[in-house]
């Protein structure tokens, strides 16, 4: 518990010190994954299971354990009976984040974009891409930027090495064509890049 404790913002620790005992759940923490921030897995037999990424960020932390418990309290009432991010999940998520929502803990204007977020929360807070901005002020520098962010044309690679071209947007994700074999690609909005400068 202590070691999850550490991840939040201090003035929240308290009110989630509370939420973990009340709630009876295993928290494994673990390396930045980049496809996701944080999972729950129901154990059949066994006490479930968060998994939570060490970030530097407490504020996307501590979004994600909420996310995360909400899926545990859903389980816990209904079993299989709903859908993963179905109203279920929206009312316990809002009733789990709605305590932790003041700027005390939230700096603007991230607290009023949480706000909002909560109205109607997504399955993942990376689409909701005010929110993400917001977010991404407090994470450590880096030399990526998300997909979303690049002009058309703008040429890009990947983790691997792979070259890429902004085409267009295709309603959510973004289609790009590999520089080397001419395929196309689709690529969501939040797809952390190294954009490449223009030499002649």
């Amino acid at each position: 518990m202590e070691e999850v404790l550490s991840f939040i913002p201090p003035a929240a620790r308290s009110g989630v010190q509370e939420l973990l005992i009340a709630n009876s759940v295993e928290f494994k923490l673990t390396k930045v994954r980049r496809t996701k921030h944080g999972d729950f897995r129901w154990r059949p037999g066994e006490t479930a299971l968060i998994t939570l990424n060490k970030t530097t960020n407490p504020y996307r932390f501590l979004i994600t354990l909420l996310h995360e418990l909400a899926h545990f309290q859903v389980s816990t009432n209904f079993s299989y009976r709903v859908k993963p991010h179905g109203k279920e999940w929206k009312k316990a998520y809002r009733a789990l984040a709605i305590p932790f929502l003041n700027a005390n803990i939230f700096p603007e204007p991230l607290c009023r974009l949480f706000a909002v977020h909560l109205k109607n929360p997504k399955a993942s807070t990376d689409r909701d891409f005010a929110l993400v901005s917001a977010l991404k002020q407090y994470d450590p520098p880096t030399s990526t930027r998300a997909i979303f962010e690049l002009a058309e044309g703008e040429k890009f690679q990947i983790e691997d090495g792979r070259t890429f071209i902004k085409i267009k947007k295709r309603r959510i994700r973004y289609e790009c064509q590999e520089v080397r074999t001419g395929k196309c690609y689709l690529f969501s909005p939040q797809a952390e890049v190294y954009p490449l400068i223009a030499t002649d």
